[in-house]
């Protein structure tokens, strides 16, 4: 039997890095057999439509971005992934920066918020699964490519880079020995900053150079922990 035009969607694992936390992106469903509780944010693959820029659309509709990081995760088509009727999800991926984002819902949505990402509330369908997955390709990565500018602002210290591995990976890494592989890799460029607006003392900021961390994304490593 055919499967029915409406039957492909997309949905947006979104991740982002906020107080030291690694956050997801949840909405919650305001019609259908969902409404009420918690999910990823997608959508129907619309006629005319890839499922890049459908994933696209979506991430643009809930956080007013464009033009970052996101990648093609994994299609699930399990045969009761869905309640009621067949329909195959292709899931994605993306890291948005904490300082570059406006929070939207979605029209059939009644709300949307950030939620640390092992702390969400239980999901719908087999959205567990998809988070599941997307969280360990992106402790992958994390670890092969410097994945920090897409989720750091523009200039950061070396602490709040060093969290962001840690929320990444949900480990406790050596602050001296951090420190130390990141100067190693030449990947950081001081901008002769320091903090502004804290009570404690104010600590140097950095941003990336682009010029290795495009190398490095091509080339890729190996961050030991």
């Amino acid at each position: 039997m055919p499967l029915k035009k409406h039957a492909l969607t997309v949905d947006n694992v979104i991740f982002g890095f906020d107080d030291g936390e690694l956050k997801v992106l949840i909405v919650k469903h305001g019609e259908g057999e969902s409404r009420g509780h918690w999910g990823l944010p997608g959508d129907w693959l619309k006629e005319g439509e890839t499922l890049e820029q459908a994933a696209s659309r979506v991430l643009l509709d809930r956080t007013g971005v464009r033009d970052i990081f996101l990648e093609q995760l994994h299609a699930f088509s399990e045969l009761e992934r869905h309640p009621g009727e067949r329909i195959i999800t292709v899931a994605f991926f993306a890291l948005v920066r904490s300082d570059a984002h406006a929070l939207s819902v979605g029209k059939t949505e009644l709300d949307a918020r950030w939620v640390n990402v092992r702390e969400t509330p239980p999901l719908i369908f087999d959205h567990d699964s998809i988070l599941s997955k997307a969280l360990a390709r992106l402790k992958h990565k994390v670890r092969h490519e410097p994945i920090g500018f897409n989720l750091l602002p523009e200039k950061f210290t070396l602490l709040e880079l060093q969290r962001l591995y840690e929320a990444v990976l949900d480990i406790t890494l050596d602050k001296p020995n951090f420190r130390r592989k990141m100067m190693k890799m030449n990947l950081l460029i001081s901008t002769d900053e320091k903090q502004s607006g804290v009570s404690y003392r104010a600590a140097n900021l950095y941003r990336f150079d682009l010029k290795v961390y495009r190398e490095l994304t091509e080339q890729g490593f190996v961050f030991e922990v």
